[in-house]
């Protein structure tokens, strides 16, 4: 699909449970079409996974399931959808992924035909690309290995497909390290948007031959790691906002090339991809300290149609077993979105609108995620002829918000973050207008042990956004 204006141009209108185009599971769960559902994604112990220890982590994932389909049922959950993301050994041997799949669908379709529990799964083959050092992504035992795990999972039955893809990132993590705004643009935009057209098609082929929702992806690997390290002071939280509005653009690929949605979780870009694209997200934020801390709490759970927690292991919490307790968590939070969505949009409206203010004035990466915020990067972005002048007219705008909350006494910035605002401007206007003569200057500099150009086609991480085949929900 094209995308040259907004499915959402209203920030009053980008708003949890609601989006323009819901997705429908294969069993008739409704995604975006008025609730919110939480997504619960569990993973095993620190293990080793072999032939030897499957039949110990099968018994690990049965355990996890069944815990929390009895809460859900005991909750009286209207909806909830489950998030397999396989570890590495489990798309490096399908079999295995697909017998994992298989145990939780078996699992969730028991509670659906005895307690009548709407629940899909969503199918997330790690991308083990990268395994590889420098990654070789078009060809090889990994990239053959994880299309067969898509494709496994699919026809097992799994509601949806998606991934955290990783093309580019080799760049991206020393760029990141360095400040080097053009290295990130390069990484996100021309290698992350390359792949993403080179990979997304195939998925969507996978889903639509086996009845699935090729979903969607996420900047995980780009823009939480920028998130990760501002976090531990070793980087701006300027440059991680700007980072983040950047990834947008990585992100939308998948959508042009045919994904439906929702989007996956740890993508807290996704509130700028609803505006674009109107397709549902899943979010994740301040029920999701079990994986990681963040400055977007609440910010992250404005437009969000799925409230996840990202990941957790199976260890023992007063309570019980984690999984349980943080789908307890979500199933809250979810309610009380419900509620405000049920007494109407003045309400939903107010509850989006007390999440969002909560946390923006807090740090800069938060004030790039309001719904406002989400439409003028948005904006920025479809209006551009092509990526890598979509990712600077992201960066662009990002910074001027940044600078106008500071301005407005909406955002409070410490003296060093002011600096590197300024230094990152400088930055961006340095950058060639030509999108071939910026990769011709950033081809210079890569170091070619960790990156081989030739896995990347850069003619298509420079061409316009191309129409792509709507994908049917």
């Amino acid at each position: 699909m094209m995308f040259d204006s907004l499915a959402i141009s209203d920030p009053n209108d980008l708003l949890f449970g609601r989006s323009l185009h819901p997705v429908r599971t294969r069993h008739g769960l409704e995604i975006g079409a008025g609730a919110v559902y939480p997504e619960l994604n569990f993973t095993l112990p620190a293990m080793t996974v072999s032939a030897e220890t499957m039949p110990k982590a099968r018994e690990h994932y049965q355990r996890m399931i069944r815990s929390c389909l009895e809460r859900a049922l005991r909750l009286e959950v209207p909806g909830l959808v489950v998030e397999l993301e396989t570890v590495p050994p489990m798309t490096e041997n399908p079999e295995w992924g697909r017998e994992i799949c298989r145990l939780l669908l078996e699992e969730i379709e028991e509670a659906r035909a005895r307690h009548g529990l709407n629940a899909a799964l969503r199918a997330t083959p790690n991308d083990t690309r990268e395994m590889q050092r420098p990654p070789v992504l078009r060809s090889g035992g990994y990239y053959d290995s994880m299309l067969a795990t898509f494709e496994a999972c699919a026809a097992e039955g799994a509601d949806l497909l998606a991934i955290e893809s990783v093309g580019g990132k080799e760049i991206h993590d020393e760029a990141i390290q360095a400040a080097d705004l053009g290295g990130v643009i390069f990484s996100i935009c021309v290698l992350g948007v390359s792949d993403m057209r080179f990979l997304w098609p195939k998925i969507v082929d996978v889903a639509e031959r086996n009845g699935a929702v090729a979903a969607g992806d996420t900047a995980c690997g780009f823009a939480n790691t920028a998130m990760a390290l501002a976090e531990q002071k070793l980087i701006p939280g300027v440059l991680a906002a700007v980072d983040r509005a950047v990834s947008a653009v990585r992100s939308l690929a998948a959508y042009e090339c045919g994904a439906a949605g929702p989007g996956k979780d740890c993508g807290y870009e996704n509130i700028v991809l609803k505006a674009i694209t109107g397709r549902p997200m899943a979010m994740e934020g301040k029920s999701a300290t079990c994986a990681h801390l963040s400055p977007m709490g609440n910010v992250a759970a404005a437009a969000a149609d799925l409230w996840s927690n990202e990941s957790v292991h199976p260890v023992k919490l007063l309570a019980g077993p984690a999984p349980t307790s943080f789908l307890e968590s979500l199933v809250y939070d979810c309610r009380l979105m419900n509620e405000a969505g049920a007494d109407g949009p003045e309400s939903a409206g107010r509850l989006r609108d007390w999440l969002v203010r909560s946390d923006a004035r807090h740090d800069p990466q938060a004030y790039v995620l309001t719904p406002a915020a989400a439409v003028r990067i948005g904006e920025a972005i479809v209006a551009a002829p092509d990526p890598y002048r979509a990712g600077c007219a992201a960066a662009r705008t990002a910074m001027a918000m940044l600078r106008e909350g500071v301005d407005a006494g909406e955002l409070a910035l410490a003296d060093r973050e002011t600096q590197w605002l300024g230094m990152l401007e400088e930055m961006l206007e340095q950058l060639p207008d030509d999108p071939q003569a910026f990769v011709d200057q950033q081809l210079a500099a890569p170091d070619r042990s960790r990156f081989l150009p030739e896995e990347y086609d850069m003619a298509a991480g420079l061409a316009a956004r191309a129409p792509a085949e709507e994908s049917s929900p």
